[in-house]
C-alpha cells in the first residue's frame, strides 16, 4: 500500500484487479476544496492510457513488478524463450504477450522482460534496433530525391517503409515503439 503522495512516474498500481503503471502524475492543491493528485495511467497488459483523480492522502494497492533483462533464446512453437543473463534460468513467453516486439526480436538479443506474481506481463525491447534488409526492390536511379518510401522486409520477417535510395543487405536503425525508419548504419 502507498499514500497518493508517493506516487511517481513507473510505479506500478493494483487497481479492481488490474495492473496500471503511473505515466504521469500531479498534485493539486486548488484554492478551495481539499487537495487532490492527477494522474495518467497505462494499463500495462493492454497498453489503454486513461486519467484517474485520487484525494490527496488516500492508500491505493501497490503491486510489485520484477523487471529482469533477459536474452531472446529462440522460438519454441508459439513460444519464445528467453534465458535470465544472470541466473541462466529460461522461461517460455507465449506469442500473445510478446506482442508486437517479435517483429524486431533476433535471436540473442537483450530485452526486458517484466513479470507479477511469476507471470509475465510484457516483453520490452531498446527504444531502437540495428537490423538489415532482407529484402526490398532495388532504387531506381534519380530516386535520391527527399520523400520517397518503399517497403522493405527485415531479417525479422517486419515490413517497414523505407527510403527509396536503400539497397538489400543495408543494415538500418528501427524504432521498436512505431516500426519506423530511423536511419543508415554502417
Amino acid at each position: 500500500m502507498a499514500s497518493t503522495n508517493e506516487l511517481k512516474n513507473g510505479l506500478v498500481l493494483n487497481l479492481e484487479g488490474q495492473l496500471w503503471s503511473v505515466v504521469e502524475f500531479q498534485h493539486v492543491k486548488p484554492g478551495k476544496g481539499p487537495a487532490f493528485v492527477r494522474t495518467k495511467l497505462k494499463n500495462v497488459l493492454s497498453g489503454k492510457v486513461v486519467d484517474k483523480t485520487f484525494n490527496a492522502g488516500v492508500k491505493v494497492e501497490t503491486a510489485s513488478v520484477d523487471r529482469s533483462d533477459m536474452q531472446f533464446l529462440y522460438k519454441d512453437g508459439t513460444d519464445f524463450v528467453f534465458m535470465d543473463t544472470k541466473t541462466y534460468d529460461q522461461i517460455h513467453v507465449p506469442s500473445d504477450t510478446v506482442g508486437k516486439v517479435a517483429d524486431f526480436l533476433l535471436e540473442n538479443q537483450e530485452a526486458i522482460i517484466a513479470q507479477h506474481d511469476g507471470a509475465v506481463l510484457y516483453v520490452e525491447l531498446p527504444a531502437s534496433v540495428v537490423l538489415e534488409i532482407s529484402y526490398t526492390e532495388p532504387g531506381l536511379q534519380g530516386d535520391r530525391s527527399t520523400g520517397g518510401s518503399k517497403p522493405a522486409t527485415l531479417e525479422t520477417g517486419a515490413e517497414i517503409q523505407v527510403p527509396l535510395f536503400l539497397e538489400q543487405g543495408t543494415k538500418i536503425k528501427v524504432d521498436t515503439r512505431d516500426g519506423s525508419y530511423l536511419g543508415r548504419v554502417s
